[in-house]
C-alpha cells in the first residue's frame, strides 16, 4: 500500500467523522432549541446555535453551551427556570453521549457502539485530556483500516 492509499483511507475516515459530528451538532442544536423554547428562555435560537457549534469542542463545548442559557434563565426568571435549563443540559448530554454519538459513529464509520463508549474512557486514562480529544477520530481511522484489511473498504461511504 502506497502513501496515496493511506491518505485516501485516513482522509475518508476523517471526512466521515466530521460529517457525523456535523449531524450530531445539528441534532444537539435542535434539542437545545426545542428545550429552551419550551422553558421560555430568552434568546433560545441564539443559545441553540451556539450549543450546536460548541459540539465540535470535545468535553468543554457542552459545558460552555450551558453558560449562556443558564445566565439568561437566571436573569429573566430566577431559580426555577435555571433549574429547568440545568435539567435540560443533563438530558442533552446523556442522550448525546450515550445514544447520538455512538449511533452516528456506527452508521458513518462502522465503529461499534461499545468502542465509541469505551475508547474515550480508556484513552482519557492513558493520555489525560488529549486521549478524550482524539478518541473518536482515531477510532474512525482504525476501523477504516480494519475494513480495508478485511476487504470491504470499498463499500464505506464518503
Amino acid at each position: 500500500m502506497d502513501w496515496r492509499e493511506h491518505l485516501r483511507i485516513t482522509g475518508g475516515a476523517l471526512h466521515r467523522w466530521v460529517v457525523a459530528q456535523t449531524y450530531d451538532a445539528l441534532i444537539v442544536g435542535a434539542l437545545w432549541y426545542l428545550g429552551l423554547t419550551i422553558i421560555h428562555v430568552p434568546w433560545a435560537p441564539l443559545w441553540a446555535v451556539l450549543g450546536g457549534m460548541l459540539q465540535f469542542v470535545p468535553n468543554l463545548g457542552p459545558v460552555l453551551a450551558l453558560i449562556g442559557p443558564a445566565f439568561a434563565a437566571l436573569v429573566s426568571d430566577g431559580g426555577m427556570r435555571t433549574l429547568y435549563v440545568l435539567i435540560l443540559y443533563a438530558v442533552i448530554v446523556v442522550v448525546d453521549g450515550l445514544v447520538l454519538q455512538p449511533l452516528l459513529q456506527k452508521r458513518m464509520n462502522r465503529v461499534p457502539i461499545w468502542a465509541s463508549l469505551l475508547a474515550p474512557i480508556v484513552l482519557g486514562i492513558l493520555i489525560p485530556f488529549w486521549g478524550v480529544l482524539i478518541a473518536a477520530p482515531l477510532l474512525a481511522v482504525v476501523y477504516a483500516y480494519k475494513a480495508h484489511v478485511a476487504g470491504n473498504g470499498a463499500g464505506m461511504r464518503l
